[in-house]
């Protein structure tokens, strides 16, 4: 059976152009060319994956991801932009799209992008993971230490994520960058380290056990002195 794509784009020789490269790949797409009736199809379920652009009518795409990300809805997300400024690239992926393309894009690219999001939704990772008293739960998007819940932003979540699917490992700044802001996002340092204090803030300065250690010239490691895994 063919998997169905569901592209959601206002431009209709855009949209037609990639349902027809789309379909010639051997995939069903459903179309929509504003943000409501995209809403309306993404709900229904079914999809594979979401080609969404980001400037839409009536619904902009931010608007629509962050609508199916609350409704619990994990269907992968392409997000299609026209600026490629990283304040809007991060927008996109804070809002819930899994990657992003800048247009003009390659076809051959947008392919690659969609097998690459629709196999890595088909291998499951552990929903719940634990360090020490950390405990992070990707399903219900919640992370707790000793018992109370933190309240995190999706890019503390995805760093924290990325840290803890390797607790005890060095994560390389190069690999957080595509944890948190995809694997095309020219991130400057000076983001990471912002992100990285501010993830300190929320679950280590307050206990006396921290676990985040920097690891001079190679990246970052979360580990702590008990597991209660």
């Amino acid at each position: 059976m063919a998997k169905h794509i569901l592209v959601i784009e206002d431009d209709v020789a855009m949209a037609h152009v990639l349902q027809q490269g789309l379909e010639q790949d051997s995939y069903a797409v459903t179309l929509a060319h504003n943000g409501w009736k995209g809403l309306e199809l993404a709900q229904k379920g079914g999809c594979e994956a979401i080609v969404l652009d980001v400037m839409l009518p009536s619904l902009d795409g931010l608007e629509l991801a962050r609508q199916l990300r609350a409704s619990g809805d994990l269907t992968p997300i392409l997000m299609l932009t026209a600026r490629d400024d990283i304040s809007d690239i991060v927008q996109g992926l804070d809002a819930g799209a899994e990657d992003y393309l800048t247009k003009p894009f390659s076809f051959l690219e947008l392919l690659a992008r969609l097998r690459s999001l629709i196999r890595r939704r088909g291998k499951p990772a552990p929903h719940f993971l634990q360090v020490s008293d950390l405990a992070l739960d990707t399903t219900a998007r919640t992370v707790s230490r000793g018992g109370a819940a933190l309240s995190l932003t999706r890019s503390e979540f995805l760093l924290l994520e990325a840290l803890m699917r390797n607790a005890g490992l060095v994560v390389s700044r190069d690999e957080i960058a595509e944890a948190v802001w995809g694997s095309r996002a020219e991130v400057e340092q000076n983001n990471i380290d912002v992100l990285i204090r501010s993830l300190r803030g929320r679950i280590d300065d307050a206990y006396p056990e921290k676990l985040i250690h920097t690891i001079r010239g190679a990246g970052y490691r979360l580990v702590g002195l008990r597991s209660l895994s």
